[in-house]
């Protein structure tokens, strides 16, 4: 049910003593060749797994930030098939950063679970976030998934008590997304002290790494949150950086890439001895 690559990062981590590093991009933001140079600069800028958005025109829980991208890419011509092909372009050069695609159902469901789980397995995809799915709902997407080692990945939020963790531990493979803070991304910042206990609580109720998103655009706040969790998720902060680039006239890759470096290397540093 978990996908090799996803637990042999995350080994990898532990063995470092550290947390990892995910970015999340938009596909095809601002242009399939753009977002294509983007994914392959990631991992050499300190991605450790990479969270990939799927262009989507209803995204309920993204701020306006992420919105604004995934119109982007609509307007660029992103589709469910163009984003599987900018995965199997990424795959071409790299076969161990896992890729994560985040996302809502109904692109999915269009384009029929089976048929996703089978070509999003074909081209290199190791995890699945549906935000919008709840796992009562989620059975035929499950069986789909698993079928191919496809990780469902799920997300766990300050209002999850201790019975739906386990509700949400079901199913669920690879590791688990915290919601850091209640509303949509970029408009709110996680706090470490709060963040702590509640990753302490859902690790021990699923039994697999615990990954915060949500809330983490600076360094300091990454760092924070890198003490406390096994991964740290930031989004908001690198789309912001393709838009202003788009507004200056800038390379939006580059100015994108050197944010993530400025993050991943925070994340990187942050259980030092000088910093814990």
């Amino acid at each position: 049910m978990t996908t090799a690559r996803i637990d042999a990062r995350f080994a990898q981590l532990k063995t470092e003593g550290r947390a990892g590093f995910v970015p999340y991009v938009m596909a095809g933001d601002p242009s399939w060749d753009q977002a294509l140079a983007i994914l392959r600069g990631l991992p050499a800028a300190g991605a450790d797994l990479i969270e990939l958005g799927l262009a989507f025109s209803d995204p309920m829980a993204e701020g306006p930030t992420i919105q604004k991208a995934a119109l982007r890419g609509l307007d660029a011509g992103m589709t469910m098939a163009r984003t599987l092909d900018l995965v199997r372009a990424f795959r071409e050069g790299d076969d161990q950063t896992p890729m994560i695609l985040m996302g809502y159902l109904n692109p999915v469901e269009s384009y029929g679970y089976d048929a996703f789980a089978r070509d999003a397995a074909e081209a290199g995809v190791d995890g699945l976030i549906m935000v919008d799915c709840p796992p009562e709902e989620a059975a035929p997407l499950v069986a789909a998934l698993d079928a191919v080692d496809v990780s469902l990945i799920r997300l766990a939020t300050p209002t999850s008590d201790d019975a739906r963790l386990q509700v949400i531990a079901r199913g669920t493979s690879g590791f688990i997304y915290y919601v850091s803070v209640a509303g949509v991304t970029g408009v709110k910042e996680a706090q470490a002290d709060a963040v702590a206990p509640a990753v302490a609580r859902v690790r021990k109720a699923a039994g697999l790494p615990v990954a915060v998103g949500f809330g983490v655009r600076t360094p300091e706040r990454a760092a924070e949150i890198a003490r406390v969790s096994d991964a740290v998720v930031a989004g908001s902060v690198f789309v912001d950086e393709v838009a202003q680039a788009l507004a200056d006239g800038a390379d939006p890759v580059e100015r994108l890439l050197s944010k993530v470096r400025t993050l991943a290397d925070a994340v990187r540093g942050a259980r030092t001895p000088e910093t814990v």
